[in-house]
């Protein structure tokens, strides 16, 4: 059974954290640069697509609540209220979901595994920082 009557509060927390996450884990400051050849992308792109930044952020970050209300769910769902198993919960939903579906991108359409690994480590990350949040503060 869906539970609208959570916490939103946490459910908005833990979405803007991994948006700081991402800040983080696409700036140069880790995987940015590479990231930015793997996908084929320069300096000069980049600033082109400032312009529509805002809305991608926007988008960005109602994807990020609608995964940690989804995520929510499945921590109410299985009682989930230590870190061991907020962790388990995280790892199966990237595995099960995440990770399956950024495979095709490789097998389709000709990414590198390298983006990949850049890609689904920053989603196991995210759904972990997400799932950790969300089962403790209640």
């Amino acid at each position: 059974m869906i539970n609208l009557n959570t916490n939103w509060v946490t459910i908005l927390a833990s979405a803007v954290a991994t948006m700081v996450l991402g800040f983080l884990w696409y700036s140069p400051i880790l995987f940015g640069k590479e990231w930015m050849e793997l996908i084929g992308l320069n300096k000069e792109d980049m600033e082109k697509a400032k312009k529509s930044m805002p809305k991608t952020y926007l988008v960005s970050a109602l994807t990020s609540v609608i995964t940690a209300f989804v995520l929510k769910q499945f921590i109410d769902l299985f009682y989930i209220v230590n870190i061991y198993d907020a962790v388990q919960l995280a790892f199966w939903v990237w595995f099960g979901f995440i990770a399956t579906t950024l495979v095709t991108g490789v097998l389709f359409e000709g990414k590198s595994w390298k983006l990949f690994i850049i890609n689904s480590g920053y989603q196991l990350a995210s759904v972990i920082l997400m799932s950790v949040i969300l089962s403790y503060w209640v």
